[in-house]
């Protein structure tokens, strides 16, 4: 659908001369319009022309910020027939759902390795399409992809879609967390904390051979409302070497507003493995290993016998230091 088709104009760009006008210039009459007032109609009628297609063009359900488009519905079908018409280059099974913000769609294509394939084997694709050029942006691809809360991860900014996905169907799996936002600067959806083709990682299925792994993680909201992801996975390997003990934070910097990836050490993770345990501020279905011993014990403080250091009730000075008995 290009901009004339918005329009309603015809193909060659020119818009339909009125039925008088015509005739008259035909007949190579002059028009009736004084030529001062015809510069101004012209100049009228292009400005409101640029205001149109200025308007029309890239605000595709422009009345909210985000809103799912339904695709039964007559008013979302110009954005259905853009989006579809964007990816058709693209390799899909089907356009699983459209979600709009501004003048970029939030695309979630599954792809299907035969008609004979079972459905929980489907691949997804994310996509950023552009409402105003059709530009088609890859934004991430894997297996499984569930539909969390929204979040809120700026202070004052708007919230955010999240999701958990796998790497891969039928196997032992790693899954990811991420959230979509929309990046105003140019005008298209990314996915948070991307690094290798992934986001965030949380938890996996394949555990080293003799190795004792605890998970635990949980997405974690602040006073202010502000959201993060943490993680804290710790390796026992017996008496081999020492425990790998190993804390991060997914959040975006409230300075910079960038998206921030943080290993904690000291004070930091001490305090932070009390959050993760205790998940008083988690939110419901994205929180693990609560239950774990580990965290039983990182809540149970140890009790450890102090030696005793002052003298027995009965010690009244019976001893007598040596050369006075």
């Amino acid at each position: 659908m290009g901009k004339a088709g918005i329009l309603g104009r015809p193909r060659d760009g020119h818009a339909p001369l009125p039925r008088q006008h015509r005739r008259h210039t035909r007949q190579g009459h002059r028009s009736d319009i004084h030529r001062p007032m015809r510069v101004v109609g012209v100049g009228r009628v292009f400005i409101l022309f640029c205001a149109v297609v200025a308007a029309v063009v890239p605000t595709f359900g422009q009345q909210d910020p985000f809103r799912w488009m339904d695709f039964h519905s007559p008013k979302d079908q110009d954005v259905v027939v853009w989006v579809t018409r964007a990816l058709d280059a693209e390799k899909w099974t089907a356009i699983r759902e459209i979600g709009v913000r501004y003048d970029a769609a939030l695309v979630v294509t599954t792809l299907r390795a035969s008609p004979q394939s079972p459905a929980n084997a489907d691949q997804f694709n994310v996509w950023s399409v552009s409402l105003t050029n059709h530009l088609v942006t890859p934004v991430l691809k894997g297996a499984n992809l569930r539909w969390l809360d929204w979040m809120q991860f700026a202070e004052g900014g708007s919230p955010e879609p999240t999701a958990l996905y796998d790497n891969c169907s039928e196997c032992g799996a790693d899954t990811y967390f991420t959230a979509f936002h929309y990046d105003n600067s140019q005008h298209i959806w990314a996915a948070r904390w991307m690094r290798g083709g992934q986001a965030a990682p949380i938890s996996t299925a394949n555990t080293p051979a003799g190795v004792a792994w605890t998970e635990v993680y949980a997405a974690l909201v602040e006073s202010n409302g502000r959201g993060l992801l943490a993680t804290w996975n710790y390796f026992d390997y017996g008496k081999e070497k020492p425990a790998g003990d190993f804390v991060y934070q997914y959040d975006v910097d409230p300075i910079s507003r960038l998206e921030r990836t943080q290993l904690l050490s000291g004070k930091a993770a001490d305090a932070m493995k009390q959050r993760l345990c205790r998940a008083q501020d988690a939110i419901q279905g994205l929180e693990h290993g609560q239950n774990s011993a580990l965290c039983q014990e990182t809540l149970t403080p140890r009790y450890e016998r102090k030696p005793v250091t002052t003298p027995p009730p009965n010690n009244r000075g019976q001893s007598v230091p040596g050369g006075r008995r």
